[in-house]
């Protein structure tokens, strides 16, 4: 179910200057939660959801949200990023399925099998051929009774078929790819936040695999096949959803209060920029936020500035 704002709090969507600290906001409300944005690849519109649907914010004209038809999909997440095309995004849908459709609207294509994971995504490779993600099993009953999530893997998968079913003719509705998904990481720490450099040589991602207690998740980079995984901060405070600009030169992330589980909303935290392996940390912005902050990759395609969201409480 889509997330709502609490009583007398805001949504703000900024876009931020990492050069000269200029913060804009570019759209508020205090109606509708709006998370996650995305810039366009003509830098014109920022992509964001709200209300189980997803939206485009004009940054040239008016930032009125306008929503995207994408017909009976069901409710969106926060989980969405465009394809290097510039035409089509990737989204994640509360089935646990991922989908692809086109900016212009219409019915969108299934790239995800149904191979008994919940699915979240989190990247799409430069060359637009693979996309990762973060596979989650369907919950089983546990000891008491209850059902029980396993921790986050991430996952990779070809999506060159998308659009195209087994026989080998254009389908409108489910294209689920042919290619076999991927398994990276396999063991029993939480994984999240995937997301591949700008030259397509490593994905990045959040894990708790650096500590023997949760809460305490930090920033880490893989090869494309799993292999070569690297701790990039190593500090008391929780890191999640490192985005590497698109000139290769800074990484942005959401830095949480020490011992946070998970990447809550509503939390005092810092938008921090380092070095892409992760040497010389140093902080932009401290917000109420967290959750819905910057979930996806949110760089300008300029490199110059960063979009996020806040959710203050109104002032009286």
């Amino acid at each position: 179910m889509a997330r709502k704002l609490a009583a007398g709090q805001l949504c703000r969507v900024h876009t931020y200057n990492i050069a000269t600290g200029e913060d804009r906001i570019v759209f508020h409300s205090d109606d509708v939660l709006y998370e996650a944005p995305n810039w366009t690849l003509d830098g014109a519109s920022l992509i964001v959801n709200g209300d189980g649907h997803l939206f485009e914010m004009s940054l040239d004209g008016d930032p009125t949200p306008r929503r995207i038809d994408f017909g009976e999909l069901p409710e969106l997440n926060n989980d969405h990023v465009l394809a290097p095309d510039g035409k089509h995004v990737y989204v994640s849908a509360d089935n646990g399925h991922i989908y692809r459709g086109a900016l212009a609207g219409g019915v969108p294509v299934r790239v995800t099998p149904d191979d008994g994971n919940l699915h979240y995504l989190h990247g799409v490779s430069p060359d637009g051929g693979e996309i990762a993600y973060i596979g989650i099993a369907l919950p089983s009953a546990g000891d008491g009774g209850a059902f029980e999530f396993g921790p986050g893997s991430v996952w990779t998968l070809a999506v060159d078929a998308v659009g195209v079913d087994a026989a080998g003719a254009d389908s409108d509705e489910v294209g689920v790819a042919s290619a076999t998904p991927r398994l990276l990481t396999d063991d029993p720490h939480h994984d999240d936040g995937s997301e591949y450099s700008p030259d397509g040589t490593w994905i990045y991602f959040n894990s708790e695999r650096g500590s023997d207690f949760p809460g305490h998740a930090q920033l880490f980079r893989m090869r494309r096949d799993g292999s070569g995984i690297e701790q990039l901060t190593h500090d008391e405070r929780v890191n999640w959803f490192p985005h590497v600009a698109p000139n290769g030169s800074v990484m942005a992330y959401i830095s949480f209060p020490p011992g946070t589980l998970g990447h809550p909303a509503d939390r005092s935290v810092i938008l921090r920029l380092a070095n892409p392996d992760g040497t010389e940390i140093r902080d932009l912005v401290a917000l109420e936020g967290g959750q819905g902050t910057i979930n996806v990759p949110s760089w300008s395609p300029d490199s110059t500035h960063i979009a996020y969201v806040d959710y203050p409480q109104a002032q009286k």
